[in-house]
């Protein structure tokens, strides 16, 4: 999880019976294997006196933000969340690495279009190898759509294209 962040700050009142989730987090956090994926990971630790409730606020590599509410959301929330943000920049990385441009925005329309068919036709004169390489091959195409569409989708819903970017582009 910490491969993802560098920077990790936890506010909250060890008192308060609230902030399980920013106990649970900061155990993982200080673990052998957590330090291990990301050395550089500042971790910070405000303990509160005051009746604030419970605060993490987290710093990807590329500079995003967030912050969560721990009184309202489990430690295993907050991990699964950064997990996946995490995954959209590695992915987002490896387009840069490729050369190809990010985020890979697919026209509305096409994302409307119907998926190619795979009926084959029985009174095709080919051997039963070329019919599953051709199978195989509509399969795996249809595969890359559905990944890129996802996707697309997750970049939108988890506000990594900033919304004027996007209108600029349509």
């Amino acid at each position: 999880m910490l491969k993802f962040l560098s920077k990790v700050k936890m506010e909250f009142n060890a008192l308060d019976s609230r902030s399980a989730a920013c106990l649970e987090l900061l155990a993982q956090c200080n673990s052998r294997k957590a330090k291990e994926s990301n050395p550089s990971c500042q971790l910070e630790v405000k303990r509160r006196t005051d009746d604030k409730a419970p605060q993490i606020k987290v710093t990807f590599v590329n500079g995003v933000e967030d912050v969560f509410d721990a009184s309202t959301i489990s430690a295993q929330t907050i991990r699964s969340l950064i997990l996946e943000k995490g995954q959209l920049l590695e992915t987002e990385q490896m387009f840069r690495d490729a050369g190809e441009s990010w985020p890979v925005i697919i026209p509305e329309e096409e994302l409307q279009q119907p998926a190619v068919g795979t009926k084959i036709v029985s009174s095709l004169n080919t051997s039963s190898d070329e019919l599953t390489f051709f199978s195989s091959l509509v399969f795996f195409s249809f595969t890359i759509f559905q990944i890129s569409r996802s996707l697309c989708c997750q970049v939108r819903n988890l506000h990594l294209i900033p919304r004027k970017a996007e209108e600029k582009k349509q």
